[in-house]
């Protein structure tokens, strides 16, 4: 029995996330039913972390065990013909039996999109948030000061989480920069709560956007209120960018 590392990018668009749904199109479903046809038998597999609906990726990673004995550039032609357009093998390696998807994973590394002038861009439409109202730079960037470090992030949780026990969460960095009119956030931490990202960059924009004062994040870690932050930015501005071993 061999263990096999995958890389995938997916564009999330046409996604109802990645967890497999009963009657729904998602991530999981695809690369299973495209290994199912390889061994001609149900083959789990194990990734990184869920992405929501909408959400795109540029490195997921999953890993499955088999019984067949392919090199890896049999195993990335095989899965690339054999998955739907939106869906790409960036590489395939194989690992040892201790290598878990999630388990082995140190950090996450996510990248959001804000489109920040008055016209959208129809052909990006799906791939960044469009805010007309200009957004203050410096203002977020204080702010994102307060989100950095260790903290319990209930607050920047969705509240129908499924995430059970302890919290706390590590964010190493925020970085905010603008390119080619798009305001780029870069959120890299050792793990994330369901919409903690979206929460994250939704709160940082309102606060740019005067809506909010930067104080409502030290409310938030002090009372653990969902309420006290800001709005849950829309999933498909987002991407999983890396994945760090």
């Amino acid at each position: 029995m061999e263990r096999i590392k995958v890389h995938i990018a997916y564009d999330g668009t046409h996604f109802a996330g990645y967890q497999v749904q009963t009657s729904e199109r998602t991530v999981q479903l695809v690369i299973e039913q495209a290994l199912k046809k390889i061994h001609r038998d149900d083959i789990r597999i194990y990734s990184s972390g869920r992405t929501d609906s909408g959400v795109h990726a540029l490195d997921q990673v999953i890993h499955f065990n088999t019984p067949l004995t392919l090199d890896c550039s049999a195993w990335h032609q095989a899965l690339q013909t054999l998955l739907p357009s939106d869906v790409q093998v960036q590489r395939v390696e194989k690992v040892d039996e201790h290598f878990h998807a999630r388990k082995s994973a140190r950090g996450k590394v996510y990248r959001y999109a804000v489109l920040n002038q008055r016209h959208y861009d129809l052909f990006n439409r799906q791939y960044e948030w469009h805010v007309i109202k200009p957004i203050d730079l410096d203002l977020m960037r204080s702010a994102a000061e307060k989100i950095i470090g260790t903290h319990d992030f209930t607050p920047f949780s969705a509240s129908k989480s499924n995430v059970t026990g302890d919290k706390t969460r590590t964010v190493n960095a925020i970085e905010i920069w603008e390119e080619n009119g798009r305001i780029m956030f870069e959120v890299k931490g050792d793990g994330f709560l369901t919409h903690m990202v979206r929460i994250i960059v939704g709160t940082l924009v309102e606060i740019g956007l005067n809506k909010k004062a930067s104080s409502c994040i030290d409310e938030a870690f002090a009372t653990l209120d969902r309420q006290k932050v800001g709005m849950t930015a829309p999933s498909h501005g987002l991407f999983l960018w890396q994945v760090t071993y």
